[in-house]
């Protein structure tokens, strides 16, 4: 489902920006969900003195969702929001499966909005005890639909899709809080042939912070940039 983005007036055209727009279920909802994350600094967005990411990217942004959990209105709605979608596109009959770590709190959350089973699902294998990676009741023949909290390049999402699918399990598809809408990423989840819906994503986090004057106006052609190319992006 794609619903109208702000007609002419959208200065991200639809045509252009239609490959990230596509996994937003509810723009409205994408919108709310933006202006939330800004709002408590779950995000925070900074081009003139970046970011450095784990993988040594350079960012003008920053992305910890899990504070959101500490807000228990905005945690209520997010929670609400995933499980409304969820069941308008997946129905009930499913466990839900939260990322760790980042996504077990939303995870759980969601599963409490749905009333159903939830498990979560390690990075690897614990090196010790039972040696599980996927945490808590589940069998072959169930079902589960994944709660992601932050799509970077899907490669954590997808590991633990795969985790799952190797122990039997058929994955659904997944949902997450916020995704940045990098080529890299729709590419691993389409040769991975998993289904992705997100909350937010990057384009309109970019159109709340230019609405709310989070960011001065000429920060935007920046911020759009990076998205572009973010290996190689560097601050001016």
């Amino acid at each position: 489902m794609l619903n109208d983005f702000g007609g002419q007036n959208n200065k991200f055209s639809i045509e252009k920006n239609f490959i990230h727009l596509r996994m937003i279920y509810d723009q409205k909802t994408a919108q709310q969900t933006a202006k939330f994350l800004l709002q408590i600094n779950a995000i925070k967005l900074n081009t003139k003195n970046p970011y450095t990411w784990a993988s040594g990217w350079k960012s003008p942004i920053y992305c910890d969702n899990r504070i959101s959990l500490s807000y228990p209105e905005i945690r209520n709605y997010l929670a609400k929001k995933i499980g409304e979608q969820a069941q308008k596109i997946y129905g009930q009959d499913y466990v839900v499966a939260g990322v760790a770590t980042g996504a077990i709190g939303i995870g759980m959350l969601v599963a409490a909005v749905l009333n159903t089973p939830f498990i979560y699902v390690r990075p690897e294998p614990k090196s010790h005890g039972r040696q599980n990676q996927i945490e808590g009741q589940i069998n072959p023949n169930q079902k589960v639909l994944v709660i992601e909290d932050l799509i970077s390049t899907g490669k954590s999402s997808l590991n633990a899709v795969k985790a799952l699918q190797k122990n039997g399990i058929e994955v659904l598809g997944m949902l997450g809080l916020f995704d940045y809408g990098f080529q890299l990423a729709i590419d691993n989840f389409k040769a991975a042939e998993v289904q992705l819906h997100t909350l937010s994503d990057y384009d309109h986090l970019i159109l709340e912070a230019e609405k709310s004057e989070y960011v001065e106006p000429e920060e935007i052609s920046v911020l759009q940039s990076w998205r572009v190319s973010p290996s190689e992006w560097k601050p001016s």
